[in-house]
């Protein structure tokens, strides 16, 4: 069973991430709802995989995901916006992470993507 954390301010995301995860290989570890908490819970939990909106208040998910990335380098991040615009895009592939997913979220593409990082 694979570990995750979604750090996303929306009670609403977290549902849809957690319905689409069920009955899957997966095991929902934790649920921040910003980047601060996010950051602490990855650090306390070791998850195999984190889901991290880039929009919320306080530490937003481009600044959680350096963070992150500083403190456990190679760490499996997953991406989650509403603006997947070129600007972006550009930012998450700075960071050096290869997953990015639009929202609303459709399940095929959440459940590929998560396959791939663990085929990396």
């Amino acid at each position: 069973m694979k570990r995750i954390l979604i750090i996303d301010d929306s009670p609403f995301i977290f549902k849809e991430v957690s319905a689409t995860l069920e009955g899957h290989d997966y095991e929902i570890v934790g649920h921040a709802k910003n980047g601060e908490d996010g950051i602490r819970m990855a650090q306390e939990l070791k998850p195999d995989v984190i889901t991290l909106d880039i929009v919320m208040p306080g530490m937003d998910g481009i600044e959680a995901a350096k963070k992150l990335i500083e403190i456990e380098p190679g760490i499996k991040i997953v991406m989650l916006s509403s603006l997947c615009d070129y600007d972006t895009v550009n930012e998450v592939e700075g960071l050096g992470l290869k997953y990015l997913v639009s929202k609303p979220i459709e399940k095929e593409v959440l459940l590929d993507t998560l396959e791939k990082v663990f085929e990396d």
